[in-house]
């Protein structure tokens, strides 16, 4: 597997029973506070593992960091980066760094996987319920953080969001039927369910009310605290949906807001989905439909 299935990761078969899973992410601050930054940046890499059925099991930290700042900065971040590492059960083995303005950091994941089990962002199949595990709005109120406009409570809450790893729902899901998975990261929800739905030549119809949202995050979203990539996807994705007349223009925004290690989205049958949303493990928030002669690929009622 590679580029040309708009997939998260790549995937190279070493044997008939083991394949070798390779990502990257790395990304500027969206938090204040160093250590949780290096937290959320491993999660958000070790999510494509996540994301294509895999286990990670190896690290390798990118940096860039200005020589002006402290180094106490850089050493919380790569400390919050080890510690959500070993947490996932892998391990960092070095990496690189380079000196310029403006702090960066991030991961190069490696995980394995047996060929015969790979999810893929295809496959979803008609009568399948979409669980999606993790709510929606980091971009909006990470947008709110740099502002100074968010709440103590908001910033604890998208905090635990982002730094909570995926590795529960992907072992929760591995016994079961899954027909399409992804992690919902950059493209923002509907982009990342388009990607989805076109890959697997299906549309979806998803219930706006069961979709969870981070606390705070509309009213935000109400003030302005978009960020630009959410108009970004929107340009992108809008002409793909149908929006109910009951959502909300601040609504849709949370809809399109691109999100920093987002939770899976999982397509499969609806016994497994429910399965998956009685044990705590996510929400089942929508339905697989077969194409039909509606010109939209997504429905949101």
């Amino acid at each position: 597997m590679g580029a040309d299935t708009a997939d998260d990761a790549a995937v190279y078969k070493l044997t008939d029973e083991l394949a070798l899973i390779n990502t990257l992410d790395f990304f500027t601050p969206m938090l204040d506070d160093p250590y949780s930054f290096g937290q959320v940046a491993a999660a958000n890499a070790l999510s494509d593992v996540y994301a294509m059925g895999g286990k990670p099991f190896l690290a390798l930290n990118i940096v860039v960091y200005p020589r002006k700042l402290p180094l106490e900065i850089l050493e919380a971040i790569l400390r919050g980066g080890a510690d959500k590492v070993l947490e996932a059960g892998a391990r960092l083995a070095g990496g690189h760094s380079i000196a310029e303005h403006s702090p960066m950091y991030g991961l190069a994941i490696s995980g394995l996987i047996h060929p015969d089990r790979i999810w893929t962002n295809g496959g979803a199949k008609p009568g399948d319920g979409l669980v999606l595990t993790k709510p929606l709005g980091s971009g909006i109120l990470c947008t709110a953080i740099k502002g100074g406009l968010a709440k103590a409570e908001e910033i604890a809450a998208v905090t635990e969001v982002m730094t909570t790893l995926n590795a529960r729902a992907a072992k929760a899901a591995a016994d079961l039927e899954v027909h399409a998975c992804t992690d919902i990261t950059g493209f923002g929800f509907l982009g990342h369910l388009a990607e989805m739905m076109l890959a697997s030549n299906t549309r979806a119809e998803i219930d706006f009310d069961s979709i969870p949202l981070i606390a705070g995050v509309v009213e935000q979203a109400n003030m302005g605290m978009v960020p630009g990539g959410a108009h970004r996807n929107r340009d992108y994705t809008g002409c793909m949906v149908q929006f109910s007349k009951n959502v909300s223009g601040a609504e849709t925004d949370v809809l399109f807001d691109p999100q920093t290690s987002g939770g899976l989205l999982f397509s499969l049958p609806e016994r497994d989905a429910r399965a998956l949303a009685d044990q705590q493990i996510g929400w089942l928030i929508g339905q697989v439909l077969p194409q039909g002669e509606d010109r939209k690929l997504l429905h949101i009622v």
